[in-house]
């Protein structure tokens, strides 16, 4: 049996454009609220706690902006990809089951995404902009699934 060669690499951005628009767009709005009420706030008595609180909101949702705006999912040598607030990665051998959710008539809005569940019984959802990167690691999984047991000496 003789080792296929290496796939090309597939890559592209995890959210579609109308969607990393709309995650700037809502952090920068978010930004300009808060400095908008910083006055009116700054009279107020504030805790530690609530001032820390309000800070780690803060820091998280500008963080999963960028990673909104910036994430990248790539498909390459039968292992996905994408880069997150963690990196997930899922190799085509420990996929048990998936299911690739894309509803074509709202791209736009909401990204094609595979959920994978793997033999140890973890899950991951996977996004990419482009769904022929999820369909070509579906194909990696269904080619795994059909190659033949080695044999047994």
């Amino acid at each position: 049996m003789t080792q296929e060669p290496s796939t090309a690499a597939l890559e592209s951005a995890a959210y579609p454009p109308l969607v990393r628009v709309m995650a700037v767009a809502i952090v920068l709005a978010l930004a300009a609220f808060a400095a908008w009420s910083a006055p009116a706030l700054s009279d107020a008595q504030w805790s530690f706690a609530s001032l820390s609180t309000y800070a780690l909101a803060a820091v998280l949702i500008a963080w999963v902006g960028w990673w909104m705006v910036f994430s990248r999912t790539r498909y390459q040598d039968g292992e996905l990809t994408q880069t997150w607030l963690w990196d997930k990665r899922v190799q085509a051998r420990e996929v048990a089951t998936f299911k690739i959710v894309h509803w074509p008539w709202l791209q736009g809005l909401v990204a094609p995404r595979m959920l994978v569940r793997r033999r140890n019984g973890s899950i991951a959802w996977m996004h990419s902009a482009d769904p022929r990167l999820l369909v070509a690691f579906g194909e990696a999984v269904v080619q795994q699934g059909m190659q033949p047991a080695a044999a047994q000496t």
